[in-house]
């Protein structure tokens, strides 16, 4: 696979993400009626929600960076030293992407929880 067409599916993945958002923020909607809301396992889904759409949210802004790396890789001549590679990845936002022991780490952990990067 092309490195183009890696970051063409990575921006595919991170719009497929993004676009399962609309159906849980209509069901935020409905669970954040003021009705239901008393109940306090309400608010604490409500919660858990949240957090995995700032999870999501993440995994979206992982999709766009590793695409725009895939890009600026695929224009590199082969000859490049790794020192500019090394550049294109210390340029991402995220740490997880710019920091070698920290890259994958959710791959490593064994809590229990839902890794979500």
């Amino acid at each position: 696979m092309s490195l183009q067409k890696l970051a063409k599916e990575l921006d595919e993945t991170a719009r497929q993400s993004a676009a399962m958002l609309e159906g849980i923020t209509d069901a935020l909607e409905i669970l954040a009626d003021s009705k239901l809301n008393k109940d306090a396992s309400v608010r604490d889904a409500v919660a858990m929600i949240i957090t995995a759409l700032q999870g999501q949210d993440r995994i979206e802004q992982r999709c766009h960076n590793l695409a725009l790396a895939a890009r600026q890789f695929a224009i590199l001549p082969p000859s490049s030293p790794e020192s500019v590679y090394d550049e294109v990845w210390a340029s991402l936002t995220l740490d997880e992407l710019r920091v070698p022991a920290l890259s994958g780490i959710a791959a490593h952990q064994a809590h229990g929880d839902v890794d979500l990067f």
